[in-house]
C-alpha cells in the first residue's frame, strides 16, 4: 500500500509574478482557497502595486487573508542581488528568517534553483493550479493556463505538458 505523504504549511510565501498572473485572470481567490491565507514581504507589496493595473487594485484593498511581513535583516539582500529581483529576494529571507515550514511561490527558474539549494519548499503559478485541481476546485486546469498565456503569462510547452499529464489531463 502506496501512503501519501501530505506536508502542511505554516506560513505560505508568495513572489510578484504568481499574484499579478492570478489577477489578470480573475483569480486571485485562488491562494485563499487553497492556502488560506498568503503572506508577501514588503518589496512585493512595491514591486505589485507600483502599477496601476488589476493587480495593483486588488493587493491594495489588502484582503485579510493577505499579510505584508518586513524581513528583520536588510543586509542580507546583498549576497543574492546578482540575478533576482527585491521581491524573490525578500521571500527567500522571510521563509530563512523563521524556523516554520515554509512554502514560497515563485515562478522565475533563477529564483526557483536559489530558493530549492537553500532547503526551501518550492512551487510556482501552475503548482498552485494543480493543488487547487486536487482540491477539486477546477475540473480540468488547461483552460486556466490558457488564460493565464493569453494574459502574457509565459508557459513553455514542455512545462505544460508535464502540468497536465500531472493534472491527469493529457492531450
Amino acid at each position: 500500500m502506496c501512503r501519501r505523504i501530505v506536508r502542511y504549511f505554516l506560513r505560505v510565501i508568495v513572489n510578484s509574478t504568481p499574484l499579478i498572473a492570478l489577477c489578470n485572470i480573475g483569480r486571485l481567490d485562488l491562494l485563499q482557497k487553497v492556502y488560506g491565507r498568503i503572506i508577501i514581504p514588503q518589496a512585493v507589496f512595491d514591486e505589485v502595486t507600483e502599477k496601476d493595473d488589476s493587480a495593483c487594485r486588488q493587493i491594495k484593498q489588502r484582503p485579510d487573508w493577505i499579510e505584508i511581513e518586513q524581513i528583520s535583516d536588510k543586509s542580507q539582500k546583498q549576497m543574492y542581488r546578482a540575478k533576482l529581483h527585491d521581491g524573490e529576494v525578500e521571500v527567500m529571507i522571510l521563509a530563512q528568517e523563521t524556523p516554520t515550514s515554509d512554502l514560497v511561490i515563485i515562478d522565475d527558474n533563477a529564483a526557483k534553483k536559489t530558493a530549492k539549494f537553500l532547503g526551501l519548499h518550492v512551487t510556482g503559478t501552475l503548482g498552485v493550479l494543480l493543488r487547487a485541481k486536487r482540491m477539486g476546485l477546477f475540473e480540468e486546469i488547461a483552460p486556466v493556463i490558457d488564460d493565464l498565456c493569453k494574459n502574457g503569462f509565459y508557459v513553455d510547452d514542455t512545462v505544460r505538458a508535464i502540468a497536465l499529464r500531472q493534472a491527469g489531463e493529457n492531450q
